[in-house]
């Protein structure tokens, strides 16, 4: 006879009044953990109890039932009912689902809830919101449902929206989650499935490799040339943002990059079309240029318009009304929102009426041009006042002088080949009565004589022959036509325009070049008034020109066809007495400028220097983009710098601040015009760090 099993039987379940229940002190969970108490009384109110409390009847010591039931477990959603109470939103007798258990430890019934419940598949929750946005829920209200941003049910939706392959993969564990919201980069599925079944193949699948193969063709939102297009204005022409919901992404890469470059040719020839209309020969428009684009043109200086009455007096009005709300607030932790945006408001006003035109004559517009690009921040960049060679006048005068002086050593040849001549009256010669022209022989013989005696004399007078070298160099590398100096000092000024892409947008190149724009302004515009104002300036100020003269002849290039072993070792003399480090200039190695030309066992060993062994470990097995990739990421911010650019006596990691930072815009700036000072400008070499700053 076949003995019948024994059937199950359930706890039994009950209604028990509020009041009638209590914390046990046999419930395991002591540490908080998940959502809170508050917004669990939330969602018990707005969808009531969804589980059941476990009790057990408290027992007087003759093991009689109290009337009292004890909550091993459930005791968080106890707590979320009794502040439900205490709100006086549930009434003390409200009848609260309970099963009640008799059996076993209080204890176990306590770990064995905990325990045994099976979390929730991220996948899951993904596709439950998915669902909920389908039957029309907003963002916003499922984020109200369940307490949590509207970012975060954003961020669910992405990931429910992937392609289904995908989620299947992630469901089998053959994918991670981060490399899951990798692939929400790109809402193409089949672009998605195409990536997903490359990386199958490949050693690494790390997120950042993902990302890196889903934007291939895409643009930067953070480029230039979208941050001069505007993402606003990309989108409203039909244009696809892809976003990364997940990690910081400069605003995203813009997909269509065509659109963009027919966007960027329209508004730059549309700015070019203003700056053509100011009455310029010439202007040349492009998205960017080599840096010294202009080297052989002659550089016009205009004049700086003042302000008007009207403008003077708005500024007046502006800066009074700026320096009294700072003064009401002086003592403030923190501005009011509303005079922050106002002082905002006010600095704006101000520097647009401080940023002054630039007024040339007619004749300089007849001659000269200007080249309209996109500077590196995405702002428009114009550059006025070029001469090109051809467009040059032409003047007698000015050619006479090139043909008395093309070529001195001839003229010395020539003297010295003369001299038993130069002795002797000319045969021709009569004597006559009155004045007649000094011959061309005796004046040299006259002016030979002059010549070793002033170098004699200068030889003597150093603070003289400073002034001589200072004037004959300024002449050469501000003036066109340099030929107003009898001290034949040629300095010369290589130019790097081919060298390095990107070069005119470092902080240093801008440094160097805002340096010869001041001095520029600060020069009188005719050559041969230059000895006059240098005589007239102070030390400091004949000082301070004299090293940028000097500094625009360095050239410590390497060049494969022009080998200079000497003069590049002098370079690396000069950086080390001046304490050059090139990290703290702003050179960074990325991927365009270092990482990408050389060869993975130079990346790893750069890995290695800036982090160490284990980073270059964990990216040695990786292809060659996805290495350049990482080494940019791990390099960042760790002052690594190749051999070529280490300063002798510096750590590559040294990020030390100049000590000496002067605003040539401030020195030489009149006090209440604006305009350059005619007295001892004080125009210095500025500080990279400073022109950043600025």
């Amino acid at each position: 006879m076949t003995k019948s099993q024994q059937k199950i039987t359930l706890s039994a379940s009950r209604d028990i009044p509020f009041n009638k229940l209590v914390l046990s002190q046999a419930n395991v969970r002591s540490v908080k953990a998940g959502v809170s108490i508050e917004e669990l009384a939330e969602d018990i109110a707005r969808r009531t109890l969804l589980a059941s409390l476990t009790v057990r009847p408290v027992l007087d010591e003759s093991g009689a039932e109290t009337g009292m039931f004890e909550i091993p477990a459930g005791g968080r959603r106890f707590r979320a009912l009794e502040l439900l109470v205490k709100q006086k939103r549930l009434n003390r007798t409200a009848p609260v689902p309970c099963i009640v258990r008799t059996d076993g430890l209080a204890e176990e019934d306590s770990l064995a809830e905990n325990v045994q419940r099976a979390p929730l598949h991220p996948l899951d929750q993904f596709r439950a919101f998915q669902a909920m946005r389908e039957r029309g829920k907003s963002e916003e209200e499922i984020a109200a449902a369940f307490f949590v941003s509207t970012g975060v049910v954003k961020q669910r939706l992405k990931l429910a929206a992937v392609a289904p392959s995908l989620l299947d993969a992630y469901t089998q564990e053959e994918l991670t989650l981060d490399q899951l919201m990798a692939f929400t980069v790109n809402p193409d599925h089949e672009r998605q499935s195409q990536v997903w079944e490359a990386l199958k193949r490949h050693y690494s699948r790390q997120p950042y490799e993902i990302r890196r193969m889903l934007t291939e063709g895409a643009v930067r939102a953070s480029d230039r040339r979208a941050q001069f297009v505007g993402l606003g204005n990309y989108a409203e022409a039909g244009g696809e943002i892809l976003r990364d919901l997940f990690q910081s992404d400069d605003g995203g890469w813009l997909q269509d990059a065509g659109l963009l470059e027919t966007m960027v040719s329209e508004k730059l020839n549309e700015d070019a079309g203003a700056v053509q209309a100011e009455g310029w020969k010439w202007v040349e428009v492009g998205t960017d240029f080599p840096y010294g684009h202009t080297y052989g043109m002659r550089r016009l200086v205009g004049e700086t318009e003042p302000m008007s009455e009207e403008e003077q007096a708005s500024y007046e009005a502006l800066k009074a009304e700026y320096d009294k709300l700072e003064e009401e607030h002086a003592e403030a932790d923190e501005l009011p929102e509303e005079i922050d945006i106002r002082l905002g408001e006010i600095e704006t006003a101000m520097e647009a009426l401080q940023v002054r035109p630039i007024k040339f004559e007619p004749d300089e517009l007849a001659i000269g041009g200007a080249f309209v690009s996109i500077d590196g921040s995405g702002r428009l960049r114009v550059e006025r006042g070029y001469v090109r060679p051809e467009d040059e006048p032409v003047e007698e005068s000015e050619e006479a002088s090139e043909d008395d002086t093309a070529d001195p050593a001839a003229d010395d040849a020539d003297a010295s080949n003369g001299d038993a001549d130069f002795g002797a009256p000319d045969a021709d010669e009569e004597e006559e009565d009155g004045l007649k022209p000094l011959s061309d022989r005796l004046i040299t013989e006259l002016t030979a004589h002059r010549t070793l005696a002033l170098r004699d004399a200068l030889a003597s007078d150093p603070q003289t022959a400073f002034l001589a070298a200072l004037h004959a160099m300024t002449l050469r590398l501000f003036y066109r036509y340099g030929l107003d100096s009898c001290v034949e000092i040629e300095p010369r000024s290589a130019a790097f325009g081919s060298h390095a892409p990107g070069l005119g947008d470092t902080r240093y190149a801008q440094s160097i070049d805002l340096g010869l724009e001041n001095w520029a302004k600060a020069l009188p515009k005719a050559s041969e008034d230059l000895w006059d104002t240098l005589t007239e300036w102070d030390g400091d100020s004949r000082e301070a020109l004299f090293a940028h003269c000097v500094a625009m002849t360095v050239n410590g290039v390497h060049d494969p066809y022009s080998r200079r072993p000497r003069a590049l070792a002098h370079a690396g003399v000069l950086a080390a007495v001046l304490g050059l480090d090139m990290a703290a200039a702003g050179w960074i190695p990325t991927a365009d400028g270092y990482l990408a030309r050389v060869t993975k066992a130079r990346i790893l060993e750069a890995v290695r220097e800036a982090k160490g062994d284990e980073a270059a470990d964990r990216i040695a097995g990786l292809k060659k983009p996805e290495m350049v990739a990482a080494a940019e990421e791990l390099l960042a911010g760790t002052g690594w710098l190749p051999e070529p650019l280490r300063t002798s006596g510096l750590e590559p990691d040294v990020a030390e601040e100049p000590a000496n930072e002067v605003d040539s815009s401030e020195a030489t700036a009149d006090p209440e015009t604006g305009e350059p000072s005619d007295e001892s400008p004080e125009i210095v070499y500025e500080p990279a760090e400073a022109v950043a700053a600025e």
